[in-house]
């Protein structure tokens, strides 16, 4: 196949997934003779690429079309006081793969799956560092491949000042028990190995896409030569807060995950006292800042944050939340397990309890939601023109309640969420400046109920038990499966 360019990936809805955490073995062992998992410790607890594979209708059944992975590589191999490198971002051979995850064959098998069900699959990378079990001033060198020797590294040093970036580039991550050696990115040399080792994965194991781990803590000059070597999209992990600082890194990677809109989005949904002006205020400030808001990788939950049922298990909170997420701005990724509404926290990682622990409800109530949310994204992107180009726009706000446009003329998705949870009772919204004429009929596509302009140009949309809402033109829903609709519109009566 060939590569994946950023345009093919912008109508992508991406499934996170912790390879050593989603499906155990093959994916034939039953539940009640899966050996525990000790999340608690840290260890490896059994999952693969070959259990991936056989769990790839789960993840279609939600409408996905790409997943991203964790690294392949091979990691250090020891237990350390931090646990094992089940994660695979503490690497010490970029040229063999981690063989907890399985062989070379299986990875390959398992992409051609996907490939063959028109599906993409994103590998997780690590630059910034290779891994040591020990600590930093007794590196044995000579373990790792293909940076075996010092010259390839910064002089040790801790960072001490995450709001240093100078220090945050230059000295190690991880601790006394993991050392997170800092690969001198700077070099001409260490980029050109770099190069030369990327662009080989990627045609090895015809990848369509990366996300590049720890990019804050890279110098952001390194990666426009990278991500050229390497023929496809990425999408830099910048976990910073402030959009003007972290669009320093979309500038050079094409594309990084949405933090700055992470942190104010979960804030306003957590409970019913979030600010709904701040996030309203973020979405405008990643336009102002970032060269393409409508890139950005949109996510609520990952392997590193705590999960959003960890603030509250309201349900609605989650749908609205999760709505953000698919019908905002950027490409939409989910984690897994956000569509069983798993709970977990990040001190320590039960954020990264295993999947299968869930029985792999494809009733859950979030898991047919998503569903639904991305079917209906995926019809937007076929039927409303260059969607996904338009950058979200906020109508409508107030304490308690956000509108969204998203769309040009004629084909623009209107979405309205709610931070009120699912014992609010119903109240009305008039919505205007969604920039369609009085008298269209427009649908509900979630409750698949219908609301039409009124004379003023308002819509007035019906709130209830806090769930969100999304409105398209009934007549713009004919074929799309969506809300029992038929395949055309039905005829006209000739006088």
């Amino acid at each position: 196949t060939s590569a994946a360019s950023l345009d093919e990936w912008r109508d992508r809805t991406i499934y996170q997934i912790v390879t050593d955490r989603f499906v155990y073995g093959d994916g034939s062992t039953s539940a009640d003779a899966i050996p525990d998992c000790a999340v608690l410790d840290g260890l490896y607890c059994g999952g693969t690429w070959k259990g991936i594979q056989s769990k790839l209708d789960y993840i279609q059944g939600m409408n996905f079309d790409a997943i991203w992975i964790s690294p392949a590589v091979a990691n250090l191999p020891q237990q350390t006081g931090d646990g094992e490198a089940y994660t695979g971002y503490w690497q010490q051979d970029l040229y063999a793969l981690n063989p907890h995850f399985g062989t070379a064959e299986e990875l390959n098998e398992l992409v051609e799956d996907l490939h063959a069900r028109g599906m993409y699959l994103m590998l997780d990378i690590v630059v910034n560092h290779m891994g040591w079990a020990g600590v930093g001033w007794m590196m044995d060198y000579a373990v790792l491949n293909p940076f075996n020797d010092q010259k390839y590294y910064h002089e040790y040093c801790v960072i001490e000042e995450e709001d240093n970036q100078t220090i945050v580039e230059l000295c190690y991550l991880g601790d006394d028990l993991v050392t997170l050696a800092d690969l001198r990115t700077e070099d001409q040399e260490v980029q050109d190995i770099f190069g030369e080792w990327i662009s080989q994965m990627v045609s090895n194991y015809s990848i369509d896409g990366l996300r590049i781990d720890t990019s804050i803590n890279v110098n952001p000059s390194f990666f426009t030569d990278f991500v050229n070597a390497s023929g496809v999209f990425a999408m830099g992990e910048v976990m910073q807060g402030d959009d003007s600082l972290a669009c320093e890194w979309e500038a050079t990677i094409g594309s990084i995950l949405n933090y700055p809109i992470y942190y104010t989005l979960t804030r306003a949904f957590e409970s019913s006292t979030g600010s709904i002006n701040d996030l309203t205020l973020t979405i405008e400030s990643v336009k102002q800042n970032c060269k393409d808001p409508t890139v950005l990788g949109s996510f609520s939950e990952n392997h590193d944050v705590a999960r959003f049922a960890n603030a509250t298990d309201d349900l609605a909170l989650a749908k609205n939340i999760i709505a953000y997420t698919v019908m905002a701005d950027g490409i939409p990724i989910i984690y897994q397990g956000q569509e069983q509404h798993m709970n977990g926290g990040i001190s320590p990682y039960f954020n990264r309890a295993p999947l299968w622990t869930t029985g792999y409800d494809t009733e859950a109530p979030l898991y047919e939601y998503i569903a639904t949310l991305n079917t209906f994204r995926q019809w937007a992107v076929r039927t409303s023109e260059d969607y996904t180009l338009y950058m979200n726009e906020v109508i409508y706000e107030d304490l308690h309640n956000l509108a969204m446009r998203k769309g040009f003329d004629g084909g623009q998705v209107i979405t309205v969420l709610s931070n009120n949870g699912q014992d609010q009772v119903y109240y009305e919204l008039a919505i205007d400046n969604h920039g369609y004429p009085a008298g269209i009929q427009m649908t509900e596509v979630l409750t698949c109920t219908n609301v039409t302009v009124n004379q003023t140009g308002f819509l007035n949309v019906g709130m209830m038990a806090g769930t969100p809402k999304i409105l398209y033109p009934t007549d713009m829903l004919y074929n799309s499966s969506l809300c029992e609709m038929p395949d055309e519109p039905p005829a006209t009566a000739t006088p």
